[in-house]
């Protein structure tokens, strides 16, 4: 599995989709096949400089207070290059964040059902996630899902994820960056 992109390459590799969709994961993978790129993962990034975990800035500040944190974080990260950048499953809401996330970077949605979503992250403990509230089922994530498809949808790539191994939805993601790069 390799890529044609080179150290010359202008534009960012850009996860988006939502929580359980693998951005996290597929990102730290991306970053280690393609060594002249470095990964951000802007939720990480917002709680190493708040020193606060996402929950604590819900609970703590507000959502809003987060969603411009998030704004500027993605601001620094996205006029650079190179860099293969995972977004929490919120950001691509922002019309200015999809702005600055597509301006320099192909954007990938990373899809799966929300029965994927939800079997893919019912054992984890929830302290950064925040939007599944109390009452967390795939129901829950369905309604959010339905909300934010309509821009997760403005990607300019969609790969579904559902079923499918690591090394499957990499190449995927490396194959759309190989025909850019052309």
């Amino acid at each position: 599995m390799s890529s044609k992109l080179h150290e010359n390459n202008n534009k960012n590799i850009v996860l988006v989709g939502m929580m359980g969709a693998g951005k996290t994961y597929i990102g730290g993978k991306l970053s280690k096949l393609l060594s002249h790129f470095s990964y951000a993962d802007i939720d990480a990034e917002i709680e190493k400089e708040a020193g606060l975990s996402i929950s604590e800035i819900f609970e703590k500040y507000s959502e809003a207070y987060f969603r411009e944190l998030e704004e500027k974080a993605i601001k620094k990260f996205a006029s650079n290059k190179n860099q293969i950048i995972s977004t929490g499953g919120g950001a691509f809401e922002n019309s200015r964040n999809q702005y600055l996330l597509k301006a320099n970077g192909l954007v990938f949605y990373l899809k799966a059902t929300p029965k994927e979503l939800f079997n893919r992250i019912k054992n984890e403990n929830h302290p950064n996630r925040p939007m599944l509230g109390e009452d967390f089922s795939d129901k829950t994530i369905q309604t959010l899902l339905k909300k934010r498809e309509k821009n997760y949808l403005k990607a300019h790539f969609t790969i579904d994820t559902n079923q499918k191994q690591a090394y499957t939805i990499l190449d995927e993601i490396l194959k759309e960056c190989d025909k850019y790069a052309k």
